[in-house]
This record gives structure tokens, sequence and C-alpha cells, in this order.
């Protein structure tokens, strides 16, 4: 991949696109991760006002610790770098207390964690409609357009993509290109939905190499069959995910009616 041609190129895009858009710069969501430390990244290289909002919600130490590093490079490195902190704990604690909890643990957690993407989507877009700013998504290709592994409407709701056509291994290059503390290089990949450290791998079941890979090969029209072992097993953990998140990737359905009931 040539890096530096495709940092310009995005921070390019980012900037016609604000320009044409006729808003006042972006806001991020920042967790301590490579995505969003790329993208807040990105978007600073505009010259935009760019505001990053650190969101924790019971975080797990070492996702803030992460995010803090970062914004606090990005204040030294770029002059219209803004941060701000919104501790969405008590909010969310408090819709807690207002909602049944009735069910299956599982679906109890997973219902409470997609909770927490969405308040933190209602927070960037609280404080872009504030500045008059785009709200900028941190997705990367094999999230936002292979597994689905984004909360709908939560860190899917975005006013645009960046990253969204960059696998995660091109996210890291980008990274290390952009001068992404290290910590972030070389911590696991995690959503931080949970409050704890669990990584993404964790919960998929597979690596972002070998999702990457399976990727690859759903689109090269290969099948389950065509591997065995390890391979065949990532595949299908790709195609159960690939399935089961479609919904996120397509269009909301509509429900059209005959011209003649009209």
């Amino acid at each position: 991949m040539k890096t530096e041609k495709v940092v310009d190129h995005i921070v390019d895009w980012l900037k016609k696109y604000a320009t044409n858009a006729k808003v006042n710069g972006f806001v991020v969501g920042v967790s301590g991760g490579i995505d969003s430390a790329v993208t807040s990244t990105l978007c600073a290289k505009t010259g935009f006002p760019t505001l990053c909002i650190e969101m924790p919600i019971h975080q797990a130490a070492s996702h803030v610790s992460r995010a803090q590093e970062h914004i606090e490079q990005l204040e030294k490195r770029f002059d219209n770098v803004t941060a701000t902190r919104v501790d969405l704990t008590p909010v969310f604690e408090e819709f807690k207390t207002e909602v049944s909890l009735d069910g299956s643990q599982t679906t109890v957690d997973m219902a409470l964690a997609n909770t927490r993407a969405r308040l933190r989507m209602t927070t960037l877009y609280y404080y872009a409609g504030l500045l008059g700013r785009l709200v900028a998504g941190t997705g990367n290709k094999v999230e936002d357009f292979g597994v689905g592994f984004y909360t709908k409407y939560g860190d899917g709701g975005v006013d645009l993509s960046p990253i969204a056509d960059l696998l995660k291994s091109e996210v890291y290059e980008v990274g290390k290109y952009l001068q992404v503390p290290n910590s972030i290089i070389v911590a696991a990949p995690s959503d931080g939905l949970f409050g704890d450290a669990r990584s993404d791998e964790d919960q998929i079941g597979a690596s972002y190499p070998e999702l990457e890979w399976a990727m690859s090969m759903d689109d090269q029209g290969k099948v389950a069959d065509d591997f065995d072992g390890r391979e065949k097993k990532v595949f299908e953990i790709y195609k159960k995910f690939n399935g089961a998140n479609k919904h996120k990737m397509i269009p909301i359905p509509v429900c059209e009616i005959p011209k003649n009931y009209l």
C-alpha cells in the first residue's frame, strides 16, 4: 500500500466533503483503539477544527489511559484539535433503572452493550449540532462490510466514514505512518462495550488477519467446503457474522406501495 498517498487522499477527501457541506469541522469519538486514533488524526490533518470526545462508561483503565495519551499527543501536534470528556456512566446507570432487565443474561448484556454505543452516538451528534460539525465514523472495511461488527445507530451512526475502505491491517499501517502512540498500535483491538478488556477476537472467535483472509476468499466465491481445519472454521465464523449482520450493511428496507394502490 502507498501509505502516504492513501493518507493524502483521505485528508483531501475530508477537506472537500467538509467544504461542500459548509460545516465547521469534525467530531470524533476517541476510545483508545487504533481506528479512532487514525480517524481523529486524519481529521486533524485537514486543518479543520476537530473535537475529540472521550466517553467512558465503566471503561477499562487501559482503554482510558490510551485514549488520554492519544488525545494529549494530538493536542500537542495540532492547533486545531480540542478535546472534552463526557462521563456517560451516570446516564447509563440511570437508563438501566428505567427499562426492563428481564431476559437471559446474554441478551440483556448485549442489549446494554449496544445501548452504550448509542449513548455515545447521541453525545457525538449533540456536539456536532452544537458546533456545526460532522461526525466522523471510525469503522474499517472488515467491520463495516465484512462481519458487521458494530452497533446499528451506535458507532454505525455517522456522517462520513474516512477509513471504511481500509482493511484492519491497512489501518495499522496508516496508524504507524501517522505516529499513533505505540500503546495503541500494540493493544488488542476491543470495542470496549462491556466495561472490561475483552478483545474483538474474544467475541468473534477469529483475529482480524484471519477475517481479512476469509473476506477475500468470500469475494472469490469460495465456500466452507473448500477448506479444512482452522481455515474452514474461520471461514464459517466469517460467513455467520456476515449473514447475521447483513441488515446493518444494506439500505433500510422500504415497503414500496404498488402504484395502483395509491
